[in-house]
């Protein structure tokens, strides 16, 4: 579909949406007979009145829990559909949150609960290459929904206030939604059902090993198996005509090749930037925020937007992953702070020494250990009518699942027993039972003390950072995820290999911290962290002029105080910078100025060189970009002295570039909609990157982290040979290979288009899923992507074929390599699905917190709901909306007949 570029409609609403929205949700209660309170799909302790942990205490504390077991929350949305919700105590504001939540993504959360519960091959068959089977049974071995078992009775009141009071909201919303009436991705589904708390925090336990365990569930241990033994599911019910009668045994084919396509354990695939701003360089003394996480725009890792009000004892702003209880990059009336995917390291790979002849024992300090199993089933859908239930026995050490390190590298670790050794790992966010309480302990800090308090007690924000300001004109960062707690011995070991071996070395650059299981002295430090670093070992700085991070090493959070002597557990120390973290440095640092060569870019602190919250979403919409700041004005120069000379293309053949010359000789340097030459600008530098190790002259000084490296060198330089024009010409021959225009305004190549509206599985009763299709308008989209383009506001190309995380199917394209993602579909261009999502700017005043910002894909994932892209519709057009947090604020703009009171 191709973008459009001027007033796009929003869906296809027309007057009032709210009442359009309101009319839907009474549709949903025809036809319906509520659930019965004996309902086996939940037991009593979850049904919304008190659970037997509850009426046990001795004095109910009425923050958390209703004194009489009622639940009720009160529910105003305001523009954007954003739910504000008060209620009397924690549970029943995390019951309105839940019924929110499922107005607007239930089929999101359906399929989450779905994957935790290891029930995707149930209902959606196989899966493409199997990855059904693969996951369900991996996330069994990695005890997902049994640990959840296991933790809650565990859980702090608090989180179970949470969790106990989200599930019954949407169980809520379920019950009294006709199927019939859901939206297209899950009408009429049986896996659309009411669930449990246990099965919330299954669902927490996948969030919180995104960067750790959950890159060895594809594959990597459902092909770890001892020698002899097929690591194949087997039958218990053989199928009978079905059709995965014949191929299940290609499963762990499919497993051992998922296993070994990753290259980098500590890519995450996503990103953000965010700075805190202190008195010192604040519009009125108080502190600033710059938020702009780089989440996927489907999926589970969608931000969803909610204010929690309990009178008293809560009230934060901000917005979380789906399904979570309480929002995560929030702020309240004293503080807000926002998150960073670290450097840091969430595992440990143990190499453990086989007892000769025995492949199920290891020997750890002489004395030997046994390495466990056990047997899991799963049932899988096949066409016939009743599933094929499989097989399959998983192994442990005391450190955690065993993994084939022969698939995860490729061959450049042995098999098991192949050279008497075998591999297994330790997961630092294998327990999830603080998880909520981290974040809720955040959101109630009123004070830099309380706040780094929670970090003090262990809290862990899992695999992020966070960068922190508040009303007393403090910026504070931390690394505040869970990171391996290694001894110094250990940690001097893992240096010496590094420099000894260039195998090892590689290891470690890829995420795989390699360790001896033979020897105590490689195990965590338990202390007081249970085997994390504790806070005072963590990175952090507190500052009055500013901290930043934008995905690069805590070293440089502020390079007139670098941070230096931390375990390499967190990431490299004097280590070259990405162009986003180098912009964002920049503009911190030169805040009245607009640049090398966008000299129309808002100034990035104003005219006063005082940050407030206006400049803050301003910066993220400036869009400018750090390698056209590096490289445009010398491209310029050599496109001048060449003029219409054909330039040699690597491999074979020439061509002029006199004409793509011209629009870059008039490009702003941003990435705005309206800008002319930002794409040609990108495939030029998406092959000239390749050379910056070998072209550019001045190498990187750790002295001087953003201004090195730079300075390509003068050779060949304006000829038929030169190489950033070549690297241009290339680029040039895919723009040309599609169609597209160099005098294109980039909003015209580059958009936002939601897709989907298909079943993940068995439409039609059949095992390939349903059809997805583009939904609604596109949009034209600004920014460019933070890593090929160098810009700040950075957005990006998915080609994957399913929503993130999910089994829905999505529209994807085809992309050319070195381009950022360019279709190779005439004509369609950049078809952008992640990056800038829930963003803003915000400082305190003396009248409290002020923000502005948005979702950029909006809040719902329903097609046929008014708030499934109206915000996409503000993103493209920078109109930014007031973050409403005061009560009277709320009050004062609340949608018509937006508010309800729901009760259990």
């Amino acid at each position: 579909m191709s973008p459009v570029t001027a007033n796009p409609v929003v869906n296809n609403y027309k007057g009032d949406t709210m009442q359009t929205w309101n009319n839907r949700a009474a549709r949903m209660a025809r036809g319906i007979t509520l659930v019965l309170l004996g309902s086996t799909l939940l037991t009593a302790c979850f049904d919304g009145s008190s659970s037997s942990s509850e009426s046990s205490q001795s004095e109910l504390d009425t923050n958390l829990f209703p004194a009489d077991g009622q639940l009720e929350a009160t529910i105003r949305r305001t523009e954007g559909g954003v739910p504000h919700i008060k209620a009397d105590n924690l549970k029943s504001a995390a019951f309105g949150h839940g019924y929110a939540q499922g107005q607007d993504n239930v089929c999101m959360l359906a399929e989450a609960v779905v994957k935790a519960r290891s029930e995707r091959a149930k209902y959606f068959g196989p899966g493409p290459d199997d990855i059904n089977i693969i996951n369900d049974f991996s996330f069994k071995a990695q005890k997902i929904l049994s640990g959840a078992e296991t933790e809650f009775p565990a859980l702090s009141d608090e989180s179970r206030a949470l969790i106990e009071g989200f599930a019954a909201g949407y169980n809520k919303y379920v019950a009294e939604t006709d199927p019939a009436d859901l939206p297209a991705e899950c009408r009429s589904q049986p896996w659309v059902k009411e669930i449990s708390p246990i099965d919330l925090l299954a669902h927490y336990r996948i969030v919180g090993q995104y960067a750790s365990g959950a890159l060895f569930a594809t594959g990597a241990l459902f092909v770890a198996v001892p020698p002899g033994e097929s690591p194949n599911p087997l039958p218990v019910i053989s199928a009978t005509g079905g059709e995965l009668e014949g191929f299940f045994k290609q499963v762990a084919l499919n497993a051992r090749s998922n296993a070994s396509e990753i290259e980098d354990f500590q890519d995450m695939g996503l990103a953000s930037n965010a700075w805190g701003v202190g008195s010192d360089l604040t519009e009125n003394g108080k502190g600033a925020l710059l938020a702009n996480p780089h989440f996927p725009y489907t999926g589970h890792r969608r931000l969803y937007q909610v204010q929690m009000t309990v009178p008293g004892y809560l009230n934060a702003m901000g917005a979380g992953l789906l399904g979570t209880a309480v929002p995560l990059i929030n702020f309240n009336e004293n503080l807000g702070w926002s998150h960073t995917v670290t450097t840091s390291r969430r595992f440990t790979l143990y190499e453990l020494t086989l007892k000769d002849g025995d492949d199920l024992v290891y020997v750890k300090e002489g004395e030997e250990k046994p390495i466990t199993s056990e047997t899991f089933q799963i049932e899988v859908f096949d066409g016939s009518p009743n599933p094929v239930v499989l097989e399959k026995t998983f192994y442990y050490s005391e450190y955690g699942p065993m993994v084939s390190a022969n698939a995860i590298t490729d061959g450049g670790l042995p098999s098991w027993g192949a050279s008497g050794t075998a591999y297994t790992y330790r997961d630092a966010n294998a327990s999830t039972t603080r998880l909520l309480d981290t974040w809720l302990q955040m959101s109630r800090a009123s004070t830099l003390a309380e706040f780094q308090d929670v970090f003090r007690s262990c809290g862990s924000t899992l695999w992020t950072n966070s960068t922190y300001a508040d009303d007393q004109g403090n910026a504070f960062y931390i690394d505040s995820s869970s990171v391996p707690n290694l001894s110094d011995a250990t940690l001097a070991v893992i240096q010496f290999k590094r420099q000894a071996s260039p195998a090892y070395n590689q290891l470690f650059e890829g995420g795989l911290t390699l360790l001896d299981g033979d020897t105590s002295r490689d195990d965590w430090v338990e202390g007081e962290c249970d085997g994390l670093v504790p806070y005072e070992d963590k990175p952090k700085l507190l500052r009055t002029d500013w901290v930043q991070n934008s995905n690069d090493s805590y070293w440089s959070t502020n390079p007139d105080q670098f941070l230096t002597g931390y375990s390499p557990m967190f990431g490299p120390e004097e280590s070259a910078l990405g162009p986003r973290t180098r912009l964002g440095i920049s503009m911190l640092q030169n805040p009245m100025s607009s640049g090398a060569v966008s000299p129309t870019a808002p100034l990035p602190a104003g005219q006063d060189g005082k940050f407030g919250a206006l400049d803050l979403i301003n910066v993220i919409y400036n869009n400018r970009a750090w390698y056209a700041d590096q490289f445009l004005q010398e491209l310029r120069d050599r496109c001048t002295t060449i003029g219409a000379t054909p330039v040699n293309i690597p491999g074979g053949g020439s061509r002029s570039v006199d004409q793509a010359c011209g629009v870059l000789q008039s490009w702003d340097g941003l990435y705005n909609v309206d800008s002319v030459g930002a794409h040609v600008f990108r495939v030029f530098i998406a092959n000239y990157r390749k050379s910056f190790g070998s072209d550019l002259t001045i190498a990187f000084d750790p002295e001087d982290p953003v201004e090195t490296p730079s300075t390509p060198s003068s050779n060949n330089a304006g000829t038929a040979d030169d190489i950033m024009l070549q690297a241009l010409a290339v680029g040039l021959n895919a723009l040309d290979q599609v169609n597209i225009a160099y005098d294109a305004d980039l909003g015209a190549v580059q958009y936002y288009q939601p897709s989907g509206g298909a079943l993940p599985g068995l439409a039609g009763g059949s095992l390939s899923g349903g059809t997805p299709t583009d939904l609604g308008a596109s949009f034209p989209w600004h920014g460019g992507d933070g890593s090929i383009d160098g810009t700040f506001n950075a957005i990006g190309v998915v080609s994957d074929l399913f929503l993130e995380d999910t089994r829905f199917p999505r529209v994807a394209p085809s992309t050319i390599d070195d381009t950022g993602g360019l279709s190779a579909t005439s004509g369609e261009g950049w078809r952008m699905a992640r990056g800038t999502s829930w963003h803003f700017g915000l400082e305190f005043t003396d009248n409290g917190p002020e923000a502005y910002g948005l979702i950029s894909y909006s809040q719902s994932t329903d097609f046929e709901s008014p708030f499934f892209n109206d915000q996409s519709l503000r993103y493209s057009e920078k109109s930014f909306r007031p973050i409403l947090f005061k009560a009277e604020d709320v009050e004062a703009n609340l949608l018509p007949q937006g508010e309800m009171t729901i009760s259990n």
